[in-house]
């Protein structure tokens, strides 16, 4: 497992993708500290990290699109998988190099109170909570993009799914709140759901019958469904996308209201992604 993690982890900073990483996320959390912070009088990073999530959508999939994937690609995971070494500790090794890169950007975000404490009063424990919580997201939103590397030995691929699922669970709120509570909405919403799911079918099967029959199902009970009883899909929307934003614990954080749910939450987002990405490669190994 050392030896995976050290392989990752100086992959990274061997290439110029943990570079990017790093300078990109370093150079807009100090934009809007700047924003926030200097020019508004804000005393207080959680603000500044809260208005990067969407940024943060498109580096996750920067560092997590070549992580299995490539492998798959060259083949060269077939070379893990004949190795005696469990299936447990490739994907810990590989999960593991993903948490440290964003670990050190983390670290280096740390210093911002300590600086603004040189010049004003700084409530610590709330500006750490907040650092904690967005390490926290990152943890579970690279665990995601880990899982969705392994499905996939194309990389454009991982990264594109990975940065839908990111921004979906971004603007999931957001976007349920635009959506109309009526059933008409509700049935094109879970349409185009629906297809994006079943489009990743078909990029896991690889089967264009398969995926278009399974869609063709989908569809019809939903159309059923809307015609008969479309009261039933009346105000689900904002439900249903209510309960995929992952961001509105964090949130809380910020407001200043720290919770033992908020690390539970996370860390349970990452390790049933984990073990998805466990039982992926595990399937492979046997078949």
């Amino acid at each position: 497992m050392i030896a995976i993690y050290k392989k990752e982890l100086r992959a990274y900073f061997n290439s110029v993708i943990g570079w990017l990483f790093l300078a990109f996320f370093l150079a807009f959390v100090g934009l809007y500290v700047y924003l926030y912070d200097l020019l508004g009088g804000y005393a207080f990073i959680g603000y500044a990290l809260s208005s990067i999530t969407l940024i943060f959508a498109l580096l996750v999939p920067m560092v997590t699109m070549r992580i299995i994937a490539e492998e798959n690609r060259q083949k060269t995971d077939q070379l893990l998988l004949t190795s005696p070494l469990p299936i447990w500790k490739i994907v810990v090794g590989k999960y593991l190099a993903l948490v440290t890169l964003v670990g050190i950007a983390m670290l280096i975000v740390c210093i911002y109170p300590l600086l603004f404490a040189q010049f004003g009063v700084v409530n610590f424990s709330m500006s750490y909570a907040a650092v904690f919580g967005f390490f926290l997201i990152g943890c579970a939103y690279l665990a995601i993009g880990l899982f969705i590397s392994s499905l996939t030995d194309s990389q454009a691929f991982s990264a594109v799914m990975t940065f839908i699922v990111v921004l979906i669970t971004c603007l999931a709120d957001s976007v349920a709140a635009l959506i109309p509570a009526t059933a008409k909405a509700a049935w094109i919403t879970y349409t185009i759901l629906w297809a994006l799911i079943t489009v990743w079918m078909w990029r896991v099967m690889k089967n264009t019958t398969a995926a278009t029959i399974i869609f063709a199902v989908g569809e019809c009970a939903l159309t059923v469904v809307y015609i008969l009883k479309g009261s039933l899909l009346v105000g689900t929307v904002e439900k249903v996308l209510g309960s995929l934003s992952i961001m509105t614990v964090y949130d809380q954080t910020v407001s200043g209201v720290f919770e033992l749910r908020m690390p539970v939450y996370y860390l349970s987002i990452a390790f049933v992604f984990c073990f998805l990405t466990y039982q992926n490669m595990r399937k492979r190994r046997y078949c």
